[in-house]
């Protein structure tokens, strides 16, 4: 086998060599066209840059967007008659705040709330939020209990 070897000797050296010189001429050639089109390189990375933002930029604004839908909520006649509107009024309750109170006091949840009167968690929260400071509470069960007092709910 190492009379195989070196037979072949000379020949694999003679490839080893070519493959290095073709390796450093790629190489000569490869920094030649870096250098003489260095503004192609450039303007190219700039452009794969914005094409790559521009990709995520177009994902970012194609998310599904949420509609809102309101839906008018009737109130049964026997509640109207037995609501001190002028109280409602002096509080400045709107008729979404008082239709999320009457909900409050029926134990549901903001998310059963925002279901139920076809909005988001976030306006739920919203109105919530002004119900309390209207009525001067903190908690949801402070705020029933006041508005019951006042007769705004049964």
């Amino acid at each position: 086998m190492t009379a195989g070897l070196k037979k072949y000797k000379e020949s694999i050296g003679f490839g080893i060599s070519i493959a290095v010189l073709f390796f450093i001429l790629r190489w000569f050639e490869i920094r030649y066209l870096i250098f003489t089109q260095q503004y192609d390189v450039f303007f190219g990375l700039v452009a794969l840059i914005f094409t790559f933002l521009g990709i995520w930029l177009a994902k970012q604004l194609s998310r599904p967007k949420t509609i809102l839908i309101e839906k008018e909520v009737v109130v049964k006649s026997n509640k109207i008659e037995t609501i001190d509107w002028a109280k409602v009024d002096e509080l400045q309750i709107s008729k979404r705040e008082l239709e999320v109170l009457n909900l409050l006091a029926t134990g549901k949840s903001n998310d059963e709330i925002a279901q139920s009167l076809f909005v988001s968690r976030n306006t739920i929260k919203t109105h919530i939020a002004n119900l309390y400071q209207k009525l001067d509470v903190k908690r949801r069960t402070q705020a029933v209990d006041k508005a019951k007092s006042f007769h705004i709910l049964e």
